[in-house]
């Protein structure tokens, strides 16, 4: 099957043209026909999948007909991150070069002024997060009632993040007569109560078991029973192997990213990071270096493990295996996207045994334990932990460095250094001696005549 076979526009197939693709996906053969015939969808299928470009190609062509008003976008896109935003924006962008449709981007670390500037232009897609969306519509500064079509994306990751509700109170303030599209990669009960108040008699699309991992993944878990240096140590070790072209580091805090990234490039490593505390420009920014290659190893925190879309991730490296089960699934779905095939390694402490067991259920499949892992440069083990032999392991480790021979310095004569004190001694000699009695406080008048007492000589 082509894109042909679709029922896309012309202009559409252009621009996939464009891109080097020429036949669908699963998600997106099934799920593009039904869109464009105007039914209400659920889509159940795995990150990776292209799933995005299975509800922005069929918005183009249905949204290609029509107008635009002031502050009345005519079609609405939810989604749980302000990357996965971005990311969809992009693929606006790209599909719909050869369409006139106009666009705005809501979504936290950008300024407001800008996007009440294009609302107010009226725009034919929005694509939100649910926080900034809510705050504008709070101001006033939006009406919904014109939003024809409402797509979901990431369904259960907004339950993870208690967007729900917010969700609720949007979908009360669009028309009834609306289409709606629901994608998630797990389906809970939560998501399936939301799917069966909001949605009008949806086709189910399902491309894949609910949790599970892309077959076209190679997965490892790496026993660490060491220190956190021990581990640095076995990621460095894997990350030097030769097919290791890029690659996506996830921890689970903010600080491990950091402190991660930094030892990377002190050990030569091109790397950069992404996490929480980064604003929306610098995120951004990061992002740029990694798909340029810039850099090709990004340490990321969670925050951007459902919004990457980035093409050849070879590696995706779980640095602490995720606290959430469904977190694994969208982690290293990162790699082997678009039909690659990718490799993902999990590390797993004393610690992670239960993270572990609860991935393994979920997905329903035994992650292989890796054996041996490849040597890598030594480092140096923490201050608190080189007490004892310090001075003796610094001395052994110091290169060796042979005496210079110096030119003889001029020295004055001996004489000028000897005289000096013997005549100084001299002149002390001479003065007359001056002692100073301390005042006990008694008579400091005239002698009485009493006390003047002959000598004897």
């Amino acid at each position: 099957m082509s894109f042909a076979d679709l029922g896309l526009s012309d202009e559409l197939l252009r621009a996939v043209g464009d891109t080097g693709y020429t036949e669908p996906t699963p998600i997106q053969a099934s799920a593009i026909p039904p869109v464009l015939m105007m039914r209400d969808i659920i889509g159940i299928a795995q990150t990776g999948t292209g799933k995005t470009a299975s509800f922005v190609l069929p918005m183009i062509d249905i949204l290609a007909h029509g107008r635009s008003r002031a502050r009345m976008p005519r079609s609405l896109i939810l989604e749980p991150t302000r990357e996965l935003a971005a990311q969809v924006a992009e693929n606006f962008e790209t599909y719909g070069k050869y369409h006139k449709l106009s666009m705005a981007l809501l979504i936290g670390g950008v300024q407001m002024g800008d996007q009440v500037k294009a609302l107010e232009k009226g725009v034919d897609v929005l694509i939100a997060t649910p926080g900034r969306l809510m705050d504008l519509f709070g101001r006033g500064k939006i009406l919904l009632t014109g939003c024809s079509m409402l797509v979901i994306d990431e369904a259960d990751r907004m339950l993870d993040m208690g967007f729900i509700p917010d969700i609720e109170e949007i979908c009360t303030k669009l028309p009834a007569q609306r289409q709606t599209l629901l994608f998630s990669a797990t389906m809970p009960a939560p998501i399936k109560k939301l799917a069966d108040r909001f949605l009008n008699n949806p086709k189910t699309i399902e491309v894949a078991r609910p949790a599970s991992t892309n077959i076209n993944i190679t997965q490892w878990v790496v026993p660490v029973k060491g220190p956190s240096f021990e581990k640095r140590k076995a990621l460095r070790a894997l990350l030097g192997q030769e097919e290791v072209r890029t690659a996506i580091i996830f921890c689970n805090r903010k600080t491990t990213v950091r402190e991660l990234n930094k030892s990377l490039k002190q050990h030569g490593f091109a790397s950069g990071e992404i996490h929480g505390d980064m604003d929306q420009p610098a995120r951004l920014a990061e992002l740029e270096r990694f798909k340029k290659g810039d850099v090709n190893i990004l340490v990321a925190s969670d925050v951007a493990a459902r919004g990457l879309d980035v093409k050849g991730v070879s590696h995706v490296f779980n640095y602490d295996a995720p606290w959430h089960p469904d977190d694994y699934v969208h982690r290293i779905g990162r790699t082997g996207r678009g039909g690659a095939t990718g490799v993902a390694y999990t590390f797993v402490g004393p610690d992670d045994a239960e993270n572990i067991e609860n991935i393994e259920k979920l997905t329903g499949q035994t992650i292989a334990r890796i054996a041996d892992v490849p040597e890598a440069p030594a480092e140096e083990a923490p201050r608190r932990e080189r007490s004892g032999r310090r001075r003796e392991r610094v001395a052994e480790a110091a290169p060796r460095v042979e005496p210079r021979e110096e030119a003889p310095r001029r020295e004055r004569p001996r004489r000028d250094r000897d005289e000096r004190p013997r005549a100084q001694e001299r002149e002390r000699a001479r003065a007359p001696v001056v002692v100073e009695a301390a005042d006990d406080g008694g008579w400091n008048g005239p002698v009485p005549d009493f006390l003047h007492v002959g000598l004897r000589y």
